[in-house]
């Protein structure tokens, strides 16, 4: 017969607040469904046992020859001065960035958030953007680091007493079985304690605690001072304010940002609010975009966004010879003759090269490299590796005089420091560095045929690792 289990007591300290639910995160899986923006007719499978599957891909191929698929073109124009394509339309930024994550936010960071940012600002909007998600988990994480550092040093303090009184007392025994033969209440509770699995609601409790006694220390010296506080005389002024003034409430949770009056937001339509942020693109996604994609359209100006003639934007040969130009700091002059080892071109190489092979390509400024490539995209895990390029000059052109070859040993300079400052910064952020290598050409007479251009370069990719001595000895 099951004896009835008596309940556990404890103190009521030990009982803890329910965790508050976390915000549902987005869908990204139907979000970012499609890596690029393109629209792809889906032919079903054939299956050589089944004859009916035979029937299927006839009729999706019927249906393609009535009705193609119609490929949506985003438009988009060239600013000189920062030497970088801006996409304005709403519409255009949203598919740009949800279909292969493509540029960034003129006022964020990586995704277009500003008008998200601002509406909670104002208080149209209720909601968590993806800044303040992120803000959050680096605030969870860092008090469960906390947490985790007090609860070590607590066990470590333990440890040190536990030894320090087997010292004492002169036991020869082990230390281990001196603690579990005479235990105390106190280092029982303490070990118990430290043995405990670290969470981030622990952290949240410690810190709630915390603030509570703050709190009531605050509260405790605001009634010390009130009883201290010598009346005034009645010959003092005293200052009184309007009515209105008086009525008149500001919530503020920073120093910058105020809460708008409840009239003020009931006449604000959050349909109409301006979005004052564009897409920045770089040279390499719009080129990508435009040549590769056929999705793009760039102007030389933003007044011809709004033309529907295909005819006033910029073509892809002279899009190139742009791109090209300002690849340098500062432009090139446009009646300068083009290299085939201009900045752009190599960069371009290595950035067509990836995105073939199904890689999500961001700029790597922030960790000192080129690239950083992403499985699916930054909404879903951290970059695994960031690209390195160097020219390579291997075609016998460029060992014909000696005038190349110094020039080439220019170009392919690179020092053993800063190869080791790369692959540290890269072991610290725990991300793979991939060198890649570019093997230029010999200058093109043409640049009509764009595709037999970039067909000269070849990629070759290393994958460079950093020895450590302490963990690789044997």
């Amino acid at each position: 017969m099951d004896k009835p289990v008596a309940a556990k007591s404890g103190p009521a300290s030990d009982a803890r607040p329910p965790r508050a639910p976390r915000p549902p995160r987005p869908n990204y899986r139907q979000i970012h469904q499609f890596p690029l923006p393109v629209n792809v007719h889906h032919v079903p499978p054939v299956i050589p046992h089944n004859p009916l599957s035979l029937i299927s891909v006839a009729l999706s191929y019927l249906t393609f020859l009535i009705s193609p698929p119609r490929q949506e073109v985003y438009s988009a124009y060239f600013d000189k001065t920062t030497s970088s394509i801006h996409v304005t339309d709403e519409r255009s930024i949203n598919a740009l960035w949800q279909m292969g994550f493509f540029g960034k936010g003129s006022l964020s960071r990586s995704e277009p958030s500003w008008l998200a940012r601002e509406k909670k600002r104002r208080g149209l909007h209720n909601g968590k953007t993806s800044e303040e998600m992120t803000r959050l988990r680096r605030t969870e994480r860092r008090e469960l680091k906390l947490e985790r550092a007090r609860m070590e040093k607590l066990a470590i303090e333990e440890r040190l007493k536990a030894e320090a009184a087997a010292r004492e007392a002169g036991v020869s025994e082990p230390l281990d079985q001196a603690a579990q033969s005479t235990p105390t209440d106190d280092t029982t509770n303490v070990t118990a304690a430290t043995t405990e699995k670290f969470s981030l609601k622990k952290a949240k409790e410690a810190r709630m605690l915390e603030e509570k006694k703050a709190r009531e220390l605050a509260a405790q010296n605001a009634a010390l001072a009130e009883q201290n506080q010598p009346e005034t005389s009645s010959n003092n002024k005293s200052v009184r304010f309007s009515p209105i003034v008086q009525k008149k409430e500001f919530l503020s949770t920073s120093p910058s940002s105020l809460q708008l009056p409840d009239s003020v937001v009931d006449n604000l339509d959050s349909d109409d609010f301006p979005n004052e942020e564009h897409l920045q693109l770089s040279n390499e996604e719009a080129f990508f975009l435009a040549y590769s994609l056929g999705a793009l359209q760039i102007y030389d100006s933003p007044s011809k966004l709004g033309e529907v003639q295909s005819t006033s934007s910029i073509t892809t040969s002279a899009l190139l010879q742009q791109f090209c130009h300002h690849s340098f700091q500062p432009a090139r002059d446009a009646s300068a003759s083009l290299l085939p080892d201009d900045p752009f071109m190599i960069s371009y190489t290595v950035y067509h090269h990836f995105r073939s092979l199904g890689w999500v390509i961001r700029s790597g400024v922030k960790f000192g490299t080129d690239y950083l490539l992403y499985n699916r995209g930054p909404v879903f895990s951290h970059a695994e590796f960031a690209v390195v390029i160097i020219p390579s000059y291997t075609h016998p052109y460029w060992s014909e005089t000696e005038e190349r070859k110094n020039y080439t040993g220019e170009k392919q300079a690179r020092s053993w420091w800063w190869m080791h400052s790369v692959s540290r910064v890269q072991a610290q952020v725990l991300k793979s560095l991939v060198v890649c290598y570019v093997d230029v050409p010999p200058p093109a007479a043409s640049l009509d045929d764009i595709g037999a251009l970039f067909g000269q370069y070849k990629v070759r990719e290393f994958l460079i690792k950093r020895w450590i001595p302490n963990r690789t000895r044997d």
